[in-house]
């Protein structure tokens, strides 16, 4: 449907039946190149039509345009007239387009380039260049009036800490710590989502409530009608794509630090953790793995990692994978860096490739797969995708305003101003597609500090950037990481303990704690931030000035290290609950790490509870993110209560995961919350499985089957399952067992399994555990009264 007003042209799409686009343009054409966010294979018609002489009214079978003539100002509501936000109806500037000229960057062989070393490690730096004219575009502006009692969530990860962004404003520029996603997401059951990778921002504040964008060919956005912000995800996944399955060894944990130094260092960290029983899936290679002085070169140095296969076959054989940092920049003329040169791939910095030439995005992963894929390599961690660091540097912290000119400035320094934010997308797909045209016996597993909406295609992980050691720090992870995932992204993590321990020369290297691990206030810091990262999609150790392995804070006995050690195979017993998450996020568009609006939006009690979230539709998890024992230098901290008040939403029942004492909804509590536990709690009415104690996830695979049953409710629970790696579950490969509890009856079905996979077990064991009166102890298999033989035929057990 196009309509022409006199402002410039409408172009209004359906795309089923709970989407429509908006694209408005001043040109007398709209613009036909392809979306790099959006995929192919939506199919767009026209929306019905009613009109009349004073609005026209654009219909779809879950979403209404009503368009006011006088003034061309929209307002949205769903199928039954219920508004869920519109435009000002007072002025007729409500969509602005205001023409400007693209300036793009002059590079020359006589572009003055120099090295520096900052925090990302060896740069290269052009200072000033001369600017052309390249064409006109626009600078977008759409003004929004929203509801009173409204929330807003999205727009990617940043780290201020706002949850809400009712009054308040964001802006959107890729930088450390800072993910762009362009979405807002409203407890009214509506998102809008914007086509663009410019410089953006978003106001809800004293400057009104609009979305601004610097330059774009033409405005693009997709409204999206929920109302449930499960269905949201699905639609932005249905346009942007969906989430390939991750290796199962994903989800265990992952032991990093900055960095180790040879090959030999790698195998006695995980021959440590073998002999102390405690539980590791993959290690990482962070930076300065290469040959000496060749920054960035795609390859092991042979001094330090003599074989890189023989040490890949080690690991494999301790039941551990192996990731390893790769960066977009390369210096020093090293072989990397001059196949680019002699083939015009590289910025005009002269050392980053160009990840929106397709030609180069196929060579970076050449060079990726003869240095580390060929040999063996599981996993990347594909760092600095920003990739330019702006104003990381000084001891002084720029102003917002400054931060914003001085990100956004060097970005459009080397990118086309239309699209710095999408780098770390165009990276993404050129190591995901590589990888897949190498062979289907492995599943990409990509780490990005950078992302966009539609990375998660790409089996991108995004984590939150090179984090402090701050309380408030891990406070301001939560919202961060909440915000991130409501706009489409299933994957998310941070740096357990943060990045930066220590105090620092540099406004952004400001950890508290200058004893690292051996500072008794960091190590309460490091296990609060761990017994956290439990409940992640990823769950991930990580960080510079000091060691993380479990036994650097302490040994057996220790309050410390048995804390770190349990919550770790904790994880582990979680796996079939966490990777039945995972087959839903990709066969049904899940999201695990949810805000309480995902599940309450019902209750508004939620809409500000910015430090509790739910992992998958059972667990509700409320970390510690104040000190209760210690403060930096080991210096107790005085009167502090060991518990922490939690709200848990109505609707339902709670039980305390850890006394399985049962607790009403819609009330706040104080719950204990000494060193050795967080409060977690499990929604009545669940079915919880989980699996046998080991010590990496190629263990005992389809050992017994523990189900919790909570009861309050009739639930069902599909408990996916497939080979673990490769692709074959995209041709039908996996299979599905749904457990599914009567209230009523007091039973636990099982219904016939549905599917299969190479290797699937004729039989499994199950033990349901009914969860009754509390006790002083979570539930283990010493309480097992039952144990029952599936044999995937359906199977009924009465429990009283």
């Amino acid at each position: 449907m196009v309509i022409v007003t006199s402002t410039g042209r409408l172009k209004v799409q359906r795309l089923g039946e709970q989407v429509m686009r908006v694209v408005f343009t001043g040109r007398p054409v709209f613009g036909s190149d392809e979306s790099l966010m959006v995929v192919g294979g939506n199919e767009r018609s026209a929306p019905d039509v009613a009109d009349s002489a004073d609005q026209l009214v654009l219909s779809i079978p879950r979403l209404r345009l009503v368009i006011d003539k006088q003034f061309g100002a929209f307002t949205w509501t769903d199928e039954t007239g219920r508004l869920l936000f519109r435009e000002p109806h007072d002025r007729a500037d409500t969509k602005v387009l205001e023409e400007i000229d693209v300036l793009r960057s002059v590079f020359s062989e006589d572009t003055v380039i120099t090295t520096a070393l900052g925090a990302d490690g060896e740069k290269s730096v052009v200072g000033q260049t001369k600017q052309l004219v390249d064409r006109q575009a626009y600078s977008t502006k759409l003004r929004l009036e929203f509801s009173d009692g409204e929330a807003l969530y999205g727009l990617g990860q940043h780290d201020e800490g706002v949850f809400n962004y009712r009054g308040h404003h964001e802006d959107l520029y890729q930088q450390n710590m800072k993910i762009v996603a362009p979405v807002l997401v409203s407890t009214r059951g509506y998102a809008i989502m914007w086509d663009s990778q410019a410089l953006a921002s978003f106001h809800d504040d004293q400057a009104g409530s609009y979305f601004w964008t610097e330059v774009d060919d033409e405005m693009d956005f997709y409204v999206i009608a929920g109302p449930e912000l499960d269905d949201i995800v699905h639609h932005i996944r249905t346009l942007t794509g969906g989430a390939p399955m991750l290796p199962r060894w994903s989800l265990g944990y992952i032991q990093s630090k900055d960095r180790y130094e040879n090959a030999d260092e790698l195998l006695d960290i995980v021959r440590e953790y073998r002999r102390r029983d405690i539980p590791l899936d993959c290690i990482v290679q962070d930076w300065k793995h290469w040959p000496e002085g060749l920054w960035g070169q795609k390859s092991l140095d042979p001094d330090r990692y003599p074989d890189p296969t023989r040490l890949i076959e080690e690991l494999h054989d301790l039941g551990a994978k192996l990731m390893v940092s790769i960066w977009p920049n390369m210096q020093n003329d090293g072989p990397n860096q001059a196949e680019f040169r002699a083939h015009g791939e590289l910025l005009g910095d002269g050392s980053t490739y160009d990840a929106f030439d397709a030609d180069a995005r196929a060579r970076y992963w050449k060079q990726v797969n003869e240095g580390y894929f060929s040999h063996g390599v599981d996993a990347f961690w594909a760092d600095c995708t920003e990739p330019f660091e702006g104003d990381w540097k000084g001891i002084v912290k720029p102003e917002p305003w400054q931060r914003l000119l001085i990100n956004a400035g060097e970005l459009k320094k080397y990118l086309d101003p239309e699209h710095i934010n999408a780098y770390s997308l165009l990276h993404s797909e050129g190591l995901y597609e590589g990888q897949r045209a190498a062979g289907n016996d492995k599943r990409v597993f990509l780490l990005t500090r950078s992302g966009f909406v539609g990375q998660q295609r790409y089996s991108a992980v995004t984590w939150s950037g090179d984090t402090s050691a701050t309380w408030l720090a891990l406070r301001r992870q939560i919202s961060a990481g909440l915000n991130l995932c409501v706009t489409g992204t299933p994957y998310w993590t941070f740096d357990i303990g943060a990045y930066f321990v220590t105090p620092g020369p540099l406004w952004f290297w400001e950890g508290d704690f200058a004893e690292g691990s051996a500072d008794l206030g960091y190590r309460e810091l490091y296990v609060r931030w761990l017994q956290m990262g439990t409940f992640l999609p990823i769950f991930r150790s990580h960080g510079r000035d000091t060691p993380r392995e479990p036994w650097r804070f302490g040994d057996v006995g220790d309050a410390s290290y048995d804390t770190i050690c349990a919550f770790i195979r904790l994880r582990y017993r979680l796996l079939p609950y966490l990777y039945s998450l995972s087959g839903w996020t990709t066969q049904r568009d899940y999201t695990p790490m949810r805000s309480l609006v995902f599940d309450f939006r019902h209750d508004p009690r939620v809409y500000d509870v910015d430090d509790e979230f739910m992992l998958g539709p059972s667990l509700l998890i409320c970390p510690i993110t104040e000190p209760m024992y210690f403060g930096p230098d080991s210096e107790p901290v005085q009167g502090r209560p060991t518990t922490r008040s939690v709200y848990l939403p109505s609707g339902c029942n709670w039980y305390d995961f850890w006394t399985s004492e049962r607790f009403e909804g819609g009330q706040t509590i104080e719950v204990a919350a000494s060193l050795e536990t967080i409060p977690v709690f499990v929604r009545a009415g669940s079915l919880l499985p989980l699996g046998p104690a080991v010590q990496h996830t190629g263990e005992d695979v389809f050992g017994p089957l523990e189900v919790r049953i909570y009861p309050g409710a009739d639930v069902t629970f599909d408990l996916y399952e497939d080979a673990g790696d490769g692709y074959g579950y995209e041709n039908g490969e996996f299979s599905t067992m749904t457990l599914r509890w009567s209230e009523l009856e007091r039973t636990l079905i099982v219904d016939a399994r549905t599917g299969s996979f190479p290797g699937m077990p004729a039989t499994r064991a199950i033990i349901p555990i009914f969860i009754g009166e509390p006790t002083n102890n979570a539930p283990t298999s010493t309480d097992i009264a039952l144990q029952i033989a599936y044999v995937g035929q359906e199977l009924r057990t009465i429990l009283r």
